[in-house]
């Protein structure tokens, strides 16, 4: 009998729903400290997932939960950097 391969589930900053790790994009903050978008989610750092969408970003934003997941105060400039590289990912 095949064994069914667990697929791991991650939370959404934004909606904050369990969603399969594939369909979530990875935002991590590097032992360098600069925050980027993992798209390979296997950067080491401290990350937050979230989905492709601008709706879930503006969310995780105006709750400030991506500042908390992330442990930093993110800068407005990286808010333009996410947007760009959510809509490329779409």
């Amino acid at each position: 009998m095949p064994r069914i391969k667990k697929i791991p589930q991650r939370m959404c900053v934004g909606c904050q729903e369990m969603k399969p790790k594939k369909q979530l994009i990875r935002v991590v903050r590097t032992p360098d400290d600069s925050v980027v978008i993992d798209p390979t989610g296997k950067k080491s750092g401290r990350g937050a997932y979230i989905c492709p969408d601008l709706d879930c970003l503006g969310k995780a934003l105006k709750g400030k939960r991506l500042d908390k997941a992330l442990q930093r105060t993110i800068s407005q400039g990286l808010v333009e950097d996410l947007k760009k590289g959510l809509v490329k990912n779409e």
